[in-house]
């Protein structure tokens, strides 16, 4: 007798192809199929880092960029993204507002000296200014004021 040929192991003795994980479908192909993780994920970010990345290609700042400069720039505007919201959202408190605009990030970078040096060359739109009034420009104190302010110099 001769020997029977071999139909592979999803085949069946009839020819048509065996159904492995279960009734019809794609017969166990593709089924522990994982998704990717983006790189943000990995560096855990919120920032996107290949965008980041795909930004200093772009920028023909070198031929190539590696993945430790994606992450790192992208973890630097993060932080610094962070540190302008969380402070913007405290002068938006001290306003009584529940709304971020753009006149609370005006007094929360330039009252901060870091921020405030690196936005020395921005203008924010609809920012405004400092409230600032100049000395010389303030009433003057009256004789009262100062025979006061002289009697509290003496006590200390």
């Amino acid at each position: 007798m001769p020997p029977k040929p071999s139909l592979g192991s999803n085949a069946s003795p009839k020819g048509s192809v065996k159904s492995v994980g279960g009734i019809g479908g794609k017969g166990g192909r593709g089924k522990n199929r994982s998704k990717g993780i983006s790189k943000s994920k990995r560096a855990g970010l919120q920032f996107p880092v290949a965008r980041v990345g795909r930004y200093l290609r772009r920028a023909k700042i070198s031929p190539r960029v590696g993945t430790g400069a994606m992450v790192y720039t992208a973890a630097i505007l993060e932080y610094l993204t962070a540190e302008v919201l969380e402070l913007a959202g405290n002068a938006a408190k001290d306003n009584k507002k529940s709304r971020i605009i753009p006149r609370h990030i005006q007094l929360a970078v330039r009252n901060d000296e870091e921020l405030n040096k690196l936005f020395s060359n921005v203008t924010i739109a609809q920012g405004g200014v400092l409230p600032n009034i100049h000395a010389v420009l303030l009433p003057k104190k009256s004789a009262a004021a100062k025979a006061l302010q002289a009697a509290a110099a003496e006590e200390e």
